[in-house]
């Protein structure tokens, strides 16, 4: 097991590195494939990686160092069952040290061994609700993770949580952000719309904008396409004089 500064300093490193992989992130898938790149680098060992996340209740592979990973990953699908599953939907670590000699997982172990999986570490990760899930290691060499490892592990999935919360705030904000810009969008031109009619129909603005929504009642449009059909005809005519 390494030292206590030799610790601090490798937590250090792996802290920087997500910061720098937030503020360089365009969105959260993106995030989490170059995620998976960091969990691989932060091992000391050769590993396949893969972060399963729950969408709808169910499994799903979001990202993988390789090809190996989602595969193994499926084959937990397949069997619902095997030490990542059970990482997600306990919150717990879960080690395998020896795959041909776990007695846990039923089916599931005759199928990875077949894939080459020896020993394999799954850790939990909480990037809040909508963003549960576990990082899966896995090695082709028995007894791959040792003392060291799991606490390379355990800390790298501590800190990949922390970093998962907040690419998942910072995309919630993101689309918060677009959701009232168009809707801002479309109170302007609904807006302008409303004073076309007051102009044309010399009535107020309630007439104008219940003008307006018994003609997007009755052609079973949406009021702001309602609103920008008008804007786009008084636009288009010809100035006079």
């Amino acid at each position: 097991m390494t030292d206590a500064p030799a610790r601090e300093r490798d937590r250090e490193h792996l802290v920087s590195s997500l910061q720098d992989l937030l503020l360089a992130t365009e969105d959260v898938e993106n995030f989490l494939k170059q995620l998976v790149d960091v969990a691989v680098a932060t091992m000391r060992i050769k590993v396949s990686a893969g972060i399963t996340l729950a969408r709808d209740g169910q499994p799903m592979t979001v990202a993988s160092s390789d090809a190996e990973a989602s595969r193994y990953d499926e084959v937990q699908y397949g069997h619902d069952t095997g030490p990542c599953l059970t990482s997600m939907r306990t919150g717990d670590v879960v080690l395998i040290e020896d795959l041909s000699e776990e007695e846990r997982f039923g089916d599931y172990r005759a199928h990875a061994l077949a894939l080459g999986v020896r020993s394999a570490l799954s850790l939990p990760l909480r990037g809040g609700e909508n963003a549960v899930g576990a990082i899966n290691l896995y090695s082709q060499q028995p007894r791959a993770f040792g003392p060291g490892e799991m606490e390379q592990g355990r800390r790298f999935a501590d800190e990949a949580s922390r970093a998962l919360t907040m690419a998942v705030r910072l995309a919630q904000h993101a689309e918060l952000s677009a959701q009232l810009q168009a809707a801002l969008t479309s109170r302007a031109v609904i807006d302008q719309a409303i004073g076309v009619v007051m102009g044309q129909n010399r009535c107020g603005a309630d007439e104008a904008f219940a003008v307006l929504r018994t003609a997007s009642q009755n052609r079973n449009v949406k009021l702001r396409a309602v609103a920008e059909e008008i804007v786009a005809a008084v636009s288009s005519r010809p100035r006079k004089g």
